[in-house]
């Protein structure tokens, strides 16, 4: 499949993390930002991604984000075809104002997935053998990328959440569990179901491919994912959410907060039938990120009709041989388009990306360009 690529052509960062000042353009093709760890090579890949979720992609608040002692930041890019998009950040106020295209956006979510971009980073094997929560962001922010209607229904779902789970303490106090409880339940089974139905749908559609993926990377065995719920939602996933709430709704009380619904589920990998969660090794986890990464980059190419834009996060740094070689040939493959890869030092750079341009980052300062 060949597709226009996403490409980022200038970038500014004021105030940013460790960056005082920032002016970058980038070259079509990408770049190689060479530095020692701590000098701002994630956090150079986090401003860009910033761009797109309009939040860190490593968590952070974003008064975190902000330079120690200033005011704010404040992050501008210009896209190749022609778009752009700022981010303001104050941090006393805490007020962040987000322009697309010289306009302000009147809801945070009209400026969200303005930058298509995907992110790889050592990090992704909390993906496979962390918490559930980590493997819920990995999908609420790749669908909501993907899919306006769910983007909406997750902001409605968290909303309802919040105000069910303090009416479900407030309960918990008074021992009343009133109509301040229940009146909760009729939105978040109706933004569940939305919810509940997307992510059976996107991991049904991608299960082969990334059993396929796994296999690409060099596992042997039979890579697997799945959608795993304790709701049967059948063909109507709301009732089943609204009776769950309801049976539960005592328990909850209890315990001050909502037990069922999506917010519960998770995703299941395994290799040969085998949690990789539990019995995987650090290979094997790693080489299930990796395919999950590859899976999220190849369906927002689908639904935006443009290779993402990729961010390198030292990927390989704690990569075999094997499996590092086998991973780049699947990006090589893959049509991929403008990549910002980070390194400590220009001996890690992998002959297919030499051909970059290359700078380096030391404090929070980045050279000029050097020719590959």
């Amino acid at each position: 499949m060949t597709v226009p690529a996403v490409r980022l052509t200038a970038l500014a960062l004021r105030d940013f993390r460790n960056f005082p000042r920032l002016d970058l353009t980038l070259p079509d093709e990408g770049m190689v930002v060479v530095g020692e760890n701590g000098h701002g090579k994630t956090n150079l890949l986090e401003a860009i991604y910033y761009l797109q979720l309009l939040r860190s992609v490593r968590g952070a608040r974003d008064v975190d984000l902000v330079r120690f002692g200033a005011a704010g930041f404040h992050l501008d890019g210009a896209i190749a075809n022609g778009r752009t998009i700022s981010v303001g950040f104050e941090r006393q106020s805490r007020r962040k104002r987000v322009t697309v295209d010289g306009a302000s956006v009147a809801r945070l979510s009209d400026g969200i997935g303005t930058l298509p971009s995907v992110m790889f980073s050592p990090a992704d094997v909390d993906l496979v053998g962390g918490a559930p929560v980590a493997r819920r962001r990995y999908l609420d922010i790749l669908l909501a990328l993907a899919s306006r209607p769910y983007l909406a229904a997750l902001q409605t779902y968290r909303g309802a959440l919040v105000r069910r789970n303090a009416a479900l303490r407030d309960a918990a106090r008074t021992g009343r569990a009133d109509a301040r409880v229940s009146v909760w339940d009729t939105p978040l089974a109706q933004a569940g179901g939305v919810l509940w139905r997307q992510r059976r749908a996107w991991v049904a559609a991608v299960a082969d491919r990334y059993a396929a993926l796994c296999a690409e990377i060099g596992e042997s065995g039979l890579g697997a994912l799945r959608y795993a719920t304790s709701l049967d939602g059948g063909s109507d996933p709301e009732a089943a959410i609204a009776a769950a709430l309801e049976a539960r709704r005592a328990l909850d009380v209890r315990r001050g907060m909502t037990q069922a619904g999506p917010h519960r589920d998770d995703l299941t990998l395994t290799l040969d039938g085998r949690d990789l969660r539990t019995f995987g090794s650090a290979g094997q986890q790693r080489s299930a990120a990796i395919a999950l990464r590859m899976l999220e980059w190849e369906t927002l190419r689908d639904a935006c009709g443009a290779a993402p834009l990729l961010l390198l996060d030292d990927p390989f740094a704690e990569l075999d041989a094997r499996r590092a070689a086998r991973i780049l040939a699947l990006l090589s493959g893959a049509g991929i388009g403008q990549t910002v890869l980070t390194v400590p030092r220009e001996t890690d750079i992998p002959r297919e990306f030499t051909r970059l341009a290359r700078t380096r980052v030391e404090a929070g300062t980045m050279r000029c360009w050097e020719a590959a």
